[in-house]
């Protein structure tokens, strides 16, 4: 685990990232435009990204098997739900760790 990824300021930034991106798939599936699919892309690559920089201790429960479901069909409503999903529980998790490291 890189202690200094999940450090408070670090993971605010990817998640403000995040949530940017997340506005703009929730009004691509709201239009049926047909963006979704290229907008879950880049947040399934900033999800990847996260990870590798902070560790993979951050992974939810099943997070691989998670993660392979969105990336089989990023277009649909389905796996843009599950990447929200994982976002918040990463960054639960982030935190959670962040705190047993600050213990020691």
């Amino acid at each position: 685990m890189n202690v200094e990824a999940i450090e408070k300021e670090k993971i605010d930034a990817w998640f403000a990232e995040w949530a940017e991106l997340e506005g703009q798939i929730h009004v691509a599936h709201d239009a049926r435009n047909g963006e979704a699919k290229g907008l879950m892309e880049k947040a399934i690559l900033l999800f990847e990204r996260l990870v590798q920089d902070a560790g993979d201790e951050v992974l939810p429960i099943n997070g691989v098997e998670r993660l392979t479901f969105i990336k089989a069909k990023p277009g649909q409503y389905a796996c843009y739900r599950q990447l929200d999903e994982l976002f918040k529980e990463t960054k639960k998790r982030a935190a959670r760790l962040r705190l047993q490291a600050a213990k020691k």
